[in-house]
């Protein structure tokens, strides 16, 4: 059986069949554009597309700078920011085209978010195959973010998901990429640096109902955490363990860890039976638009950890949690970006692989004695490798913290991290990263020299073009 959703009164031609030419768009004035870290606001012409030929149109014209995508602005760093030039605003593009209630297929625009297709496909009983801990990501970002979540050592990241996907490349022409290609897996992780990605068709995930089945323990210290997630992350298709990273001394590394499935419909109580696969995010006050500077500072936030750890539990089973409250807790609290200050906040994310824990155990001490005041860090394991060559997965350990902008030295002392991940085969996450320099880049992807070789061939002018991609010489 197949839906068709938000149909229009005439069909639009299919990605295949964009012609031309569309009047250019209108100029525009440069409008200050940031990643969701709010670190290094660049100014560029920012275009809505609402139409595959409104955004072949707006590609053509989008003068010496170049342009980029740019969804829901949740990339931490400057990954869809593009100075002098133009950005592409794809949520405009937000259709739900055709939906296969049987086979658990749907197709949609780029623009498309995790949240709507939520609230779509859980009533029909199917879940998004990966999410991130927002579920206000459209689908385009997804791809060329090719995102993870809690269950990357079962499912791997998005793109392994995507049955095929519509690309607008730079010579104007738009094409239909499959698994396996080139090009497709240039475009899964490429940062949108390959083209614009128009539509795509998903698999999902069978789901009995909207609720969580979730196991909490806590953990001493860091030994004791990655033994427990080595024993029993087999048994769970989600896991992830917040880490307190300004404890010290025998508690380094403490954390909670949290594990979970999807709940089977006779795990829930008789009256959550009558509505089983309701989706209700609810939503939490929104964050002031400013906090003084130095509200989260290392005292502050040492009282939060305390606080969050002793209040776990040392032990529980099938604790019964709603969707938004397991996978994005913090989408509850409507711009909590700004909780930071107008200084910001940088996310760094790294991986290190199975055999290099001495790095880890590194890495978190040099944290804790640093004294970052992170509330925000997690660790999680990764499966197998995504077949992305910019994709950041690798097998192995993935911790992630956000950190105050102001910190002082911050950027000496997250170069120094750098080479230690570097050094031992490992990578930093392209789309939280905001200040990584480039010479490590090869060093941390192997494949780099591969993706800037079809990106040469595919678009020699330099039409796709990002802060980050210039940072980075991608």
């Amino acid at each position: 059986m197949s839906a068709d959703t938000e149909t229009p009164a005439a069909p639009e031609p299919g990605p295949a069949s964009v012609p031309g030419p569309v009047p250019a768009p209108a100029p525009v004035a440069p409008t200050p554009v940031t990643g969701w870290g709010r670190t290094a606001p660049t100014a560029a012409r920012v275009l809505r597309p609402r139409s595959y030929e409104e955004a072949a149109a707006a590609v053509r014209a989008c003068g010496a700078r170049g342009t980029i995508a740019r969804g829901l602005g949740r990339a931490y760093g400057d990954a869809a920011q593009n100075a002098g030039g133009a950005v592409l605003d794809m949520t405009g593009l937000d259709r739900i085209r055709a939906i296969d209630a049987e086979a658990g297929v749907v197709t949609c625009d780029a623009g498309v978010s995790l949240h709507r297709l939520m609230e779509v496909l859980l009533p029909l009983g199917w879940f998004v195959p990966v999410t991130p801990g927002t579920r206000y990501v459209t689908v385009g970002g997804a791809i060329g973010a090719d995102i993870h979540g809690k269950n990357h050592h079962v499912s791997g990241s998005f793109a392994r998901h995507v049955r095929e996907l519509e690309l607008l490349t730079a010579d104007g022409t738009v094409r239909t990429l499959m698994p396996g290609s080139e090009l497709f897996e240039a475009t899964a992780g490429g940062m949108g640096l390959t083209g614009v990605i128009l539509r795509a068709t998903v698999q999902l995930l069978s789901v009995e109902t909207s609720l969580m089945s979730v196991d909490t323990e806590r953990a001493v210290d860091l030994d004791d955490l990655m033994a427990r997630l080595t024993a029993t992350d087999h048994r769970y298709r989600y896991s992830v363990a917040w880490i307190d990273l300004l404890a010290r001394g025998a508690r380094t590394g403490r954390a909670v860890l949290t594990r979970g499935e999807h709940a089977p419909l006779d795990a829930l109580p008789p009256r959550a039976r009558r509505s089983p696969l309701a989706f209700r995010p609810g939503r939490l006050p929104a964050a002031p638009a400013f906090l003084p500077e130095g509200l989260l500072g290392r005292a502050s936030v040492s009282a939060f950890n305390e606080l969050w750890y002793r209040k776990a539990p040392r032990h529980r089973t099938g604790e019964l949690q709603r969707i938004p409250a397991f996978f994005h807790p913090l989408d509850g609290v409507p711009h909590w970006n700004r909780v930071y200050g107008r200084g910001g906040f940088v996310q760094y994310q790294f991986v290190v692989g199975y055999g290099q824990e001495d790095t880890l155990r590194t890495v978190v001490r040099r944290i804790s004695r640093r004294g970052c005041p992170s509330f925000l860090a997690v660790l999680k394991r990764f499966g197998e490798s995504d077949p992305g060559w910019l994709s950041f997965p690798l097998p192995g350990w993935t911790l992630a913290l956000d950190i105050p902008a102001n910190l002082p030295g911050l950027g000496a002392f997250l170069d120094g991290l750098d080479e230690a991940v570097a050094a031992a085969g490992g990578r930093v996450y392209l789309a939280k990263d905001a200040r990584m320099r480039g010479e490590l880049m090869e060093r941390m992807y192997p494949k780099l020299p591969q993706f800037r070789s079809l990106r040469a061939e595919l678009d020699p002018a330099g039409v796709f073009v990002s802060d980050l991609a210039r940072r980075l010489a991608l």
